[in-house]
Order: C-alpha cells, then structure tokens, then sequence
C-alpha cells in the first residue's frame, strides 16, 4: 500500500514537475520569439524610414528637373513668341511704307493724267492746224489723200503677195518635177471598168398600195420598230406601189432594204418578226461584205491582208462618190496604178496594193470625224499595213507630200478615175455645162482674153492680155480664180488654174 501511494505520488509530483518544466521552456521560447519580432519590426521601420528619405528625395530631384526644363522650355517658347512679333512688326511697318509709297504713285498718276490729257488735247488742236494747213498747201482733202495712199499701199502689198506666191509656187513646182515620174496614157487605155452608180435613197417596190397601212402598223409600232433597229429613214408617201428607204450610210440602208423586202414576201409584219428578218438581212449583207472583200483582193492578187480590211473594203460596195462605186472605183485606180508601175518598173505589187486600200477610210468616214485619207491611214496602220502602203493612202488626196514614186502613181491613178467623163454619173450635157460654167468664171476676170478648160475640167488654161495683166498681177489672178471656184463651183477632186502670160505662165491648183 505504502508503495502504491509512493509510485502514485512521485506521479504526481513527476507531472507536477514536468508542467513547470515545459512552461518555463516554452516561455522562454515566446519571450525570444518576441524579442526577435520586436528587432524585425524596428528594423522594418528603419528600413521603411530609409526607403522613404530616398524616394523623397529621387521625387524631389525629379521636380527640380523637371522644373528647369520647363523653364528651358519656357524661355525657349518665349524666345521665339518674341521672334515672330519682331517679325509681324517688321511686315507691318513695310505694309505701312508700301501704303504710303502706293498713295504718292495714285497722287503721281492723278497728277500725270491730267497732264496727259492736257497734251493730248493740245495734240488734237496742233493735229487739226495742221491738218488745215496741209490740206491747203496740197490742195487735196483728207479723204482724199487717204484714198492716194491706200491705193499706193495696196499695190506695194499686192506686188508684194504676189512675187512671195510666185517664189513659193516656184519651189514647190521645182520639187514635185523632181520627184513626179507620171505615165498615164497607157494605163488609161489598157484599163476599163464599169461603174454602179447609186444614190442615198433605195427603192423597195410593193404588190399594192394595201401593204402601206401594214407596213406603218397599228399607231406607227411596226414603222417605229423598223426605224429603230436599221437606224434608216422609212419614207411612205403618195408614190404608188412603193416606199423608199433613205440613210447616208449604205451598208444600213441594204440591211433595210432586204429587210422590208423579206417582210412583204413573208406577208407577216409586226415588231418581233421584223427584228427577227433585220437580224437574217444584217448576217446575209455581211456575208455579201466579206465575199466582196474577198474578191476584190483575189481579183488584184494581193494575198495576207488582214480580215478587218477585207470586211472594210467589202462596205466599199455599197458606198458611193458622186456617185461612183467606190469598190470599183479602188479597182480601177489598182489596175492603173500595176499598168503604170510596170511601165517604170516599180513595185507593181505595192502600187496595186496600195490603189485598192488608198479609200479605205471612206467605209467608216460617217462614224470617225476627219479626211476619208487619215482615217484610212489610221485604221491600215492599226491592222498591220507596211508603211509603203500607208504613205500612199495618206499622200492620194495631197494632205501630205507624196515622197514616193508609188504613192505619186496612187494620185494619179486616183485622178484619173475620178475625172474620167462618165464614171460619176454625169451625163454630157451636165459635163460640158460643168465646164462651160468654168470657163464663164474665168472670163469674168479684167484682162482674161481667152479661157480653155482642159483634161475633162481638171486644168483651166486663161490666156490673159500682157498689156493689161503684169507678171505680178497674173500671180495674184491665178490665185482669185481658184478661189472663186473653190466658193462657187461643186467638183471632183483637183482643179489646175494656168495663167498665161506672153511665155510666162503661172500654176495654181485648188
């Protein structure tokens, strides 16, 4: 029992010391754990302490720098204020000087003014006395005098005008017989081709005059339908059994014509049926386009030519020139131009070449504004023509000088197909009124003698009384007279006036 109480009670007492033990350790332990936070704490604060006094003062720099920069700039901005108001007080100060130097010129002006018109009526009152005294002293008057010398001026300019004519023709004449080498008289006898001649208005005959109301249509639809898609002028009038279709443009004029003439044999005519026959005429005439391209280039041998020109020379069919076929026309001038090209033996296939193409333009002149020669030009140079070839179309009217013996030969041939008696549609009696009406022209002049109108009206030969007429003055009537004829008279081509004067004559073509 005793140890039992002794075992429990040194229990007790182990407990009892092991509690004051670990107290007292663990004690120990908060006091150095509070010590410890308490260092760390104070050297937070001085370190916190630390960093403030050093952004304190990095802030504190930073103004100041900041500070004086913006006092730099300040001074700066100040500088140059300073600058341009010196500058504005300079200008204004010259705008006022410049004012000032401007108001004394007006009072300057003013003032010379009025001394001028002063003068110039004091000139006015010297002008008259001397006019009187002038008039008295010669015994003429003012007009009169004037009259003397306007008549001397005008021949001093006229002689002038006419020897600088004269020298001018002289040159040109000089050049051209250097470069012409003409041989015409064979051609034209070994040439001969007949001619179409056509209008601007075709005729489309009709079973009765029934058709007419059906043609026009209820309230004009089937005549407005038609108009619209050829683009011609449909003319319905009085003229029994027959309408007449008219445009200047020839390739739409046959699309019409074969158009309405398939309308009147088919019986049916409305709008859509209309549009559908100008769709079957416009392939047939293009057909016929090619095909007569096609042939006309065969008939001249000349291979390789481009599409585009075969289908141009094909429109040449149905296009007219005082109403000569223009396609045949360009046959003939081909034929021409190989025949004289052989005689001189030049380029016989460049003459033919260039004599068949030389009116290409006239197949699209009513769509392109210009001379039927550039626009031909224009288009052969676009489609690949040798240059050869395109110096002749562009030099066969004359717009620039032929350098060339074949482009000479193209002008001739040209020339020689158009002016031949009958080949545009004129009968004798309007060709010998044609050159009678020449003729009276040039014998209505002072000093013409006697008039001859040569070469089927392509060269006037006016012989003229030396007496009357002096060298000088022949110039100048060769001149008058192709004018004249250019403002009066309608003709074909180029028109030769010669003034004969003793052996002297005088050339000018107009």
């Amino acid at each position: 029992m005793e140890n039992f109480v002794f075992i429990a009670l040194s229990l007790v007492l182990g407990a009892v010391a092991g509690f004051l033990i670990n107290r007292f350790v663990v004690s120990d332990k908060i006091n150095r754990s509070r010590e410890s936070a308490e260092r760390l704490l104070a050297d937070a604060e001085k370190q916190a302490e630390t960093t403030k006094k050093e952004l304190l003062l990095e802030a504190r720099d930073e103004i100041y720098q900041m500070k004086q920069t913006a006092e730099e700039e300040g001074k700066e901005r100040r500088k140059e204020l300073t600058a341009m108001e010196s500058r504005l007080m300079q200008r204004e100060e010259s705008i006022e000087r410049r004012a000032e130097s401007q108001d004394k010129r007006e009072h300057q002006l003013s003032s010379q003014q009025g001394q001028i018109s002063k003068m110039e009526k004091d000139l006015e009152l010297a002008i008259e006395e001397e006019k009187v005294r002038l008039e008295a002293l010669a015994g003429l008057s003012s007009d009169q005098a004037r009259e003397v010398l306007l008549d001397r001026v005008r021949d001093d300019v006229q002689h002038d005008a006419a020897v600088l004519i004269r020298e001018t023709e002289a040159r040109a004449r000089e050049e051209a017989d250097r470069k012409a080498r003409n041989i015409v008289g064979i051609a034209i006898q070994r040439v001969a081709a007949d001619h179409t001649a056509e209008s601007t208005v075709s005729v489309v005959h009709i079973p009765s005059d029934d058709l007419k109301g059906r043609i026009i249509g209820r309230e004009g639809r089937n005549i407005r339908a038609f108009e619209q898609l050829t683009g011609i002028n449909l003319i319905i009038d009085d003229t029994p059994e027959a309408v007449i279709l008219s445009s200047f443009d020839p390739v739409r004029r046959e699309i019409g014509r074969i158009t309405l003439e398939t309308l009147i044999a088919d019986g049916r005519i409305h709008p859509a049926r209309i549009e559908e026959m100008f769709n079957k005429a416009t392939t047939l005439v293009e057909q016929q386009v090619r095909e007569a391209g096609e042939a006309a280039a065969f008939d001249m041998g000349i291979p390789n030519l481009h599409t585009d020109i075969i289908r141009t020379l094909g429109r040449l069919k149905f296009r007219t020139s005082y109403g000569q076929n223009v396609l045949k026309h360009s046959l003939e001038v081909a034929h021409l131009a190989g025949v004289m090209a052989a005689e001189l033996d030049v380029d016989i296939k460049l003459a033919k070449r260039a004599g068949l193409l030389h009116d290409l333009g006239k197949a699209i002149d009513h769509e392109i504004e210009g001379p039927h020669a550039l626009i031909g030009t224009d288009l052969a140079r676009r489609l690949g023509e040798p240059k050869e070839v395109l110096h002749c179309i562009e030099a066969h009217h004359g717009d620039i000088e032929a350098t060339t013996v074949e482009a000479v030969l193209v002008q001739a041939a040209d020339a020689i197909s158009a002016s031949r008696p009958g080949a545009r549609r004129e009968t004798l009696e309007s060709y010998i009124k044609r050159l009678e009406k020449l003729e009276a022209l040039a014998t209505s002049h002072k000093g013409v003698e006697k008039v001859y109108a040569m070469q089927a009206g392509r060269e006037i030969r006016v012989m003229v009384k030396p007496d009357d007429i002096s060298d000088a003055a022949a110039v100048v009537l060769a001149r008058d007279i192709a004018k004249q004829i250019e403002e009066e008279l309608q003709y074909p081509g180029q028109i030769k006036v010669m003034v004969i004067r003793e052996s002297r004559s005088v050339e000018y073509a107009k």
